[in-house]
C-alpha cells in the first residue's frame, strides 16, 4: 500500500500540493481526474520520484518497480518501434516483442521510426513500452490521448489485463476512460 500523507509541493511561491493525503490500495486500479492545473500531474511526478514535496511523507513506494507514461510519448526518433520494446525488456524477454507488438496493434510496423507512425500509433507504442517495463506500480499520465473511441477502449482492456495484481494511478480528464479501465475515480 503507497500512502502520501500531508504532502506539500510548491513551483516557486505556488502551492501545487497543499497538505494532500491519499492512500492506494495494494492492487487495482485507482483513476485521477480533475480541472487542468489541479496538481495531477504534479502528484503523479512525486510518485515516480521526479518531483519531490517539501513537506510530508510517502511510504510504501518503491521506485525501483514503478513503470511511467507520460502525458506526451516520449519516442525516441532514432529508435525503431521494435527498438523501443527491446530498449525496456531484459534480453531473454526479448521473444516477448512479437507479443507486445500485438498488443499494441503495430505488427508489421516493427523497423518504422516515431516520425513515420500516426499520433495514435505513437500513443498505443508509448503505453505498451511502458506496460512491458513491467513491475508493481504503472503510473499512466493521460495514457489515451489521441487514440479514437474504438482504440481507446482497446487500450482500457490492455491495462486492465496487464495491471492486474499490480498498483495502476491513472490521469485522465476522461470519465469514460476511468470507466473503461474499471478504475476507482478520485476527484482533485
Amino acid at each position: 500500500m503507497i500512502c502520501l500523507e500531508e504532502v506539500t509541493v510548491t513551483f516557486g511561491e505556488k502551492r501545487v500540493l497543499d497538505r494532500f493525503s491519499l492512500t492506494l490500495p495494494e492492487t487495482g486500479i485507482t483513476a485521477l481526474s480533475g480541472p487542468s492545473g489541479c496538481g495531477k500531474t504534479t502528484l503523479l511526478r512525486v510518485l515516480a520520484g521526479l518531483e519531490h514535496p517539501i513537506s510530508g511523507r510517502i511510504t510504501g513506494l518503491s521506485l525501483r518497480s514503478a513503470a511511467l507514461l507520460f502525458q506526451e510519448d516520449r519516442l525516441f526518433p532514432w529508435r525503431t518501434v521494435e527498438q523501443h520494446l527491446t530498449d525496456v525488456l531484459p534480453r531473454p524477454r526479448w521473444v516477448e516483442v512479437p507479443r507486445w507488438l500485438r498488443l499494441a496493434e503495430l505488427e508489421g510496423e516493427e523497423r518504422t521510426y516515431p516520425a513515420h507512425l500516426s499520433g495514435g500509433m505513437g500513443r498505443r507504442l508509448a503505453l505498451v513500452r511502458t506496460l512491458a517495463l513491467g513491475g508493481s506500480l504503472y503510473l499512466l499520465d493521460e495514457p489515451f490521448t489521441g487514440l479514437d473511441p474504438e482504440n481507446r477502449a482497446r487500450a482500457a482492456g490492455r491495462v486492465r489485463r496487464s495491471g492486474a495484481g499490480r498498483i495502476v494511478f491513472v490521469v485522465t480528464h476522461e470519465a469514460s476512460d476511468a470507466e473503461a479501465l474499471g478504475a476507482d475515480i478520485l476527484r482533485l
